[in-house]
């Protein structure tokens, strides 16, 4: 059987697709990703652009794979996504991307639809980029959008968002971006402007809690109606009920987040039972009421990065050999969050506090530790963790491009904190 994909001509396209803009070469063809050998090649480019960065750690296929899957990715039933890759006429490829958007995201932002971009990746070429851009921009003002952000996931944010700004000597995270430096050129060059920043904050675990932090903590713990405590396996739907109840309260006014549905909680902590350590995830209570979280996980990547992408036979022996040799010493914080009820009150002071008390005494397991996704629009944020003693050590870079750039463009806006 012979596979079909779609392909344009650059004649095609520039009287198509990119109107009178003149940036499509005759040795450039973009393809619509619509086979599995298009979607090999989608998968395989990563492996030539980063073939001399050190640090950077190849994802895993599956990964990549399930975002563009809509029997695994629960994102379509509520919006739409496209990939596209740019070749050669040689038929080498040298970039890709992925045009997608969220209709309930949309509906929370209706002053400015906005739609996203992704996964993508391309050689040091502002041609060849523009060609990618061009062709997203044009795919979602086709279904009424206004602007797009990038590089963003089609899915929940505390994956693949962002593109790193710092931190480049650094190995990424688990399902975080890692990329070159000159694609900050190749966005802003077209157009993108700094919308927000993530912030990555790390810190050693054998380092000292500041004074303030202790006496907040010891205090806190005195009163009978606050417990701290880590999850256990066997209860992990009631915690999975937990996690849903306060991230639901304490996101309610971060831009662009979306309430979990039961069905999306249990989606996101699911699939950490393979690698879950109990005495890493931490939540606190206010008598029976849920309060607070500090979701941490083994930072995996520290182990995937033996398996080069590949969860075959191979690469599952691999990672169980390596997971089994503690050649994880580093553990990530996948979330964190206060009940809005509840902050001010030094909750997060006794729950590092608590934790610290373990991982520092008992549970001897790992030795540093990242935070990641802390927005620069919550100053509060930021400000806690300067507190407890943790270091900036990475920035990723959300962008936005308005399609209509006589409007005004305008930075996320700052949470507030609640009285």
């Amino acid at each position: 059987m012979v596979s079909q994909f779609r392909f344009f001509s650059s004649n095609e396209v520039l009287n198509t697709i990119f109107a009178n803009k003149k940036i499509l070469t005759p040795d450039m063809r973009l393809l619509e990703v619509i086979d599995d050998r298009l979607a090999a090649e989608f998968i395989h480019l990563p492996r030539i652009i980063y073939k001399n960065y050190a640090a950077w750690i190849q994802p895993l296929d599956k990964d990549i794979k399930e975002v563009f899957d809509p029997n695994q990715n629960k994102f379509f039933a509520r919006g739409e996504c496209i990939r596209w890759i740019l070749q050669t006429d040689k038929g080498q490829t040298i970039g890709r991307i992925a045009a997608f958007y969220d209709k309930k995201a949309i509906e929370e932002e209706d002053h400015q639809p906005t739609g996203g971009i992704g996964f993508f990746e391309c050689i040091n070429d502002q041609q060849a980029a523009n060609i990618l851009f061009n062709a997203s921009k044009k795919w979602l003002i086709q279904r009424k959008l206004e602007a797009m952000d990038g590089p963003i996931n089609f899915g929940l944010r505390n994956r693949w968002w962002g593109l790193l700004s710092e931190g480049y000597h650094l190995e990424p995270n688990y399902l975080n971006n890692y990329n070159p430096p000159y694609y900050h050129d190749l966005f802003t060059n077209y157009g993108f402007k700094n919308y927000y920043e993530q912030l990555t904050f790390g810190r050693n675990i054998d380092d000292p809690l500041p004074e303030i932090v202790e006496w907040k903590a010891k205090r806190l713990l005195k009163n009978p109606n606050y417990t701290f405590r880590h999850i256990e396996k066997k209860n992990l739907d009631k915690y999975i009920e937990d996690f849903q109840t306060i991230y639901n309260q304490a996101w309610e006014e971060i831009p662009g987040a979306q309430a979990l549905t039961k069905e999306e909680a249990k989606a996101e902590i699911e699939p950490l039972l393979p690698i879950l350590d109990e005495k890493i995830i931490w939540f606190g209570y206010h008598g029976e009421t849920p309060a607070c979280f500090f979701i941490m996980i083994p930072e995996v990547n520290q182990i995937f990065k033996y398996v080069n992408g590949k969860m075959n036979l191979l690469g599952k022996l691999k990672f169980l050999y390596h997971l089994k040799r503690g050649s994880c010493r580093k553990i990530q914080g996948v979330i964190f969050g206060v009940a809005p009820a509840f902050q001010k009150k030094g909750l997060e002071a006794a729950l590092l506090y608590s934790m610290k008390q373990t991982v520092q005494v008992e549970h001897r397991v790992y030795d540093n530790m990242e935070l990641n996704w802390i927005a620069d629009f919550n100053p509060r944020m930021i400000h806690l963790l300067e507190q407890v003693g943790t270091k900036l050590v990475k920035k990723h870079i959300t962008y936005r491009k308005l399609f209509d750039e006589s409007k005004p463009f305008s930075r996320a806006p700052i949470v507030s904190p609640r009285n």
